[in-house]
């Protein structure tokens, strides 16, 4: 039987991503493994946002996401990165589909705060027939993090979050966040292995900072019942190698990972 993984690549390692990291992604796929991969893309937003001269306001840090804002974030994320990123695909000898989750029905929300936060939602809902019906056939789904309400509304979502309730979905055996480090490092040296508390410790004493805090929290939070293990990976350099993955494993308690 097939496994199943669920990559997640930020928006600001997108345009970095290396021939190794799509080596590894064919090996993956050599080794028989199904591989959904959804993407953000805040800097080719922000980047567009800035040449059309189009003013954002903000709420705790987070963008209000209005309909010409929205507009944008559908014109950047479904069309130039989801695209480019398909195309990088083929280009390793990978067939792969490029969807929203507004497709099929994919992903289903409601808003986070209409009156703060505009056009952003919360994932309710994960219909994965659309998904499962392209890895039954071989393709990897390549899907951009817009889903729609009840009522058919386009919503802007979270793509950390949006990929942890497609892996929740899907049932996923492995959740990689994608990078543009090999994973934690403390000292210099990657750490190989850590749980939430641990997290939560070297945050607190300054080890991880910047941009690795909200990766590791998003790879603390995704951890389930089934989904016991997430990974923090490169996309500059090769992930996977001969049966192994590089990176840091975050687990629950290290005695429960999978080796």
């Amino acid at each position: 039987m097939k496994k199943t993984l669920v990559l997640k690549c930020g928006g600001s390692i997108l345009n970095q991503l290396s021939s190794e990291f799509f080596r590894s992604v064919k090996q993956m796929a050599d080794e028989n493994w199904n591989i959904v991969i959804v993407h953000g893309g805040g800097p080719d937003i922000n980047s567009l946002l800035s040449e059309l001269n189009i003013e954002s306001e903000f709420f705790e840090g987070q963008r209000k996401t209005t309909p010409e804002i929205l507009e944008v974030v559908e014109m950047t994320l479904a069309g130039k990165l989801n695209k480019k990123l398909v195309r990088k695909l083929s280009e390793a000898q990978l067939n792969a589909v490029g969807i929203t989750g507004q497709d099929g029905g994919l992903l289903t929300a409601e808003f986070l705060s209409r009156e703060h936060l505009g056009f952003v939602g919360r994932v309710t809902s994960v219909q994965t027939e659309i998904l499962q019906m392209l890895l039954d056939k071989g393709f990897i789904p390549v899907v951009a993090p817009l889903a729609r309400t009840e009522d058919y509304q386009a919503l802007n979502v979270n793509a950390d979050l949006a990929a942890s309730a497609i892996a929740r979905a899907l049932q996923a055996d492995k959740l990689l966040y994608v990078t543009d480090v090999k994973g934690i490092l403390q000292e210099k040296k990657l750490v190989d292995e850590i749980n939430p508390e641990e997290i939560n410790g070297l945050i607190e004493k300054g080890v991880i900072t910047g941009g690795m805090i909200p990766k590791a929290k998003a790879a603390s939070g995704s951890l389930s019942e089934h989904l016991k293990q997430v990974m923090i990976v490169s996309g500059k350099q090769t992930f996977f190698k001969e049966g192994k993955f590089i990176g840091t494993k975050v687990c629950k308690q290290k005695e429960a990972a999978e080796k």
